[in-house]
């Protein structure tokens, strides 16, 4: 009887230590659960930002206005007929517009 109570002990000790610090154990489970979480945050940016993207590829693949409301605000450009007014703060330079 006292035997069989020695090995239980050691199963159990040895299926603590398993449990606890071996491989599979609840705390290489706990850093794979926060590693996937982290994994499916960055998909999930990652997909708003294509279809963002795709979304922008799709505005300039379906007509001109797009391209030129971007040729306005990022290059200062103007269009024939058109006046290009630029408020300027106290001490900044001008930059001049441009004719496409």
């Amino acid at each position: 009887m006292r035997w069989l109570l020695l090995v239980l002990a050691c199963l159990v000790l040895v299926l603590q230590y398993r449990l606890w610090f071996a491989e599979g154990s609840l705390a290489e489970r706990q850093r794979l659960q926060r590693l996937v979480q982290d994994g499916e945050r960055d998909n999930a940016r990652l997909r708003a930002r294509n279809e963002e993207l795709a979304r922008e590829v799709l505005d300039l693949q379906s007509g001109k206005a797009v391209v030129e409301q971007r040729a306005r605000e990022e290059l200062n450009l103007v269009g024939d007929g058109e006046v290009f007014y630029q408020f300027l703060e106290e001490g900044a330079t001008p930059s001049p517009p441009r004719k496409p």
